[in-house]
């Protein structure tokens, strides 16, 4: 989740100015590997608990980083993929770039609302996109998807579901609970939105916090930021009566990797209480396992009663038709 983020890297890529044979080169996207996210103390831990090295190479979203991959193929100078979601699992799948794993007790370990079925990626965080509002400010928000598109006439900011991960699930989350009405759907919507961003980062910061939206697409773990930041508990996520749409972030290992055994101990590196525990703290999300010490504001969030979901092949197939469909709303 792009948290307490002030600058985005959106075009090219960040990347340690040097590289050796032996490193363990792993693509991701930006925040993960900021100032604030969780890549410095995991590239920290690893290292020193392993001998071994990291290089991260970011990218400015998950949309972009398989892209980038594909494009690359068997040349690619990647060992391992962090920060891919269940919208784009499917076309990693068929990329056929992704290594099958064998991790031990996987099952056993993983705390998901889901079971996790998807043997060439191991999970990582999780979360629920939501509509955030300043409970100061915006008084009777809307409580259900229904409510915000018929109901409501608050100033709503989005992402583009070309460009971002919490874009391209709100198409995800309208077309699970409106099917083929959808695009009747979001011609009413479109006329609240003041604002679509390339990135979340530009939707939350500079137009949600600076007072000029009433709703802000996010993730209901986003007011755990400002509670443990800023002791702020003006912020609200809202958990919708139809339910709201489940994001799990996943790691892959790809086929062409020449470190296979550094990118195997990180996999289950991955599932260790010293990666979970970092996630609350720096990425903002739920951890896949069950941790010790989970942030106590995250025991104040809402939680929805119901995780959607679209089947992935779904939305591998049909995911540019319902760009259309949203580009084609008046």
């Amino acid at each position: 989740m792009k948290f307490l983020i002030t600058f985005l890297v959106i075009f090219g890529l960040t990347t340690k100015s040097h590289s050796n044979n032996n490193e363990l080169v792993i693509y991701t996207y930006d925040s993960f590997v900021s100032e604030w996210g969780p890549g410095p103390i995991i590239e920290s831990i690893f290292e020193e608990k392993y001998n071994k090295q990291i290089q991260f190479v970011s990218v400015d979203s998950a949309a972009t980083l398989l892209t980038k991959v594909i494009l690359e193929g068997s040349s690619t100078k990647a060992d391992l993929v962090l920060g891919l979601d269940m919208n784009l699992i499917n076309e990693a799948i068929d990329s056929n770039l992704f290594d099958s794993l064998t991790i031990d007790d996987i099952d056993a370990k993983l705390s998901l609302p889901i079971k996790w079925e998807y043997k060439n990626f191991v999970p990582y965080n999780y979360g629920y996109f939501a509509f955030v509002y300043n409970n100061k400010n915006f008084k009777n928000p809307p409580q259900s998807m229904d409510e915000l598109i018929n109901h409501t006439d608050a100033k709503i900011v989005i992402q583009d579901p070309r460009t971002s991960t919490p874009g391209l699930g709100l198409l995800t989350w309208i077309k699970s609970i409106y099917g083929k009405n959808a695009p009747r759907e979001w011609s009413k919507l479109n006329k609240k939105i003041v604002s679509v961003t390339k990135g979340w980062s530009d939707s939350y910061y500079n137009i949600f916090l600076a007072g000029e939206a009433d709703l802000v697409l996010s993730y209901t773990t986003s007011p755990a930021a400002h509670i443990m930041f800023e002791k702020n508990n003006d912020y609200t996520a809202i958990s919708f009566e139809e339910g709201n749409y489940l994001t799990v972030e996943f790691a892959g290992v790809l086929k062409s990797s020449k470190n296979k055994e550094s990118a195997m101990e990180f996999m289950n590196f991955i599932l260790s209480e010293d990666f979970q525990s970092i996630i609350p703290l720096t990425n903002i999300m739920y951890p896949v396992i069950k941790v010790k010490n989970l942030p106590e504001a995250f025991n104040s969030l809402n939680i929805p009663n119901k995780a959607l979901q679209i089947n992935p092949k779904t939305i591998s197939n049909e995911k540019e038709n319902w760009i259309n469909e949203w580009l084609n709303a008046s």
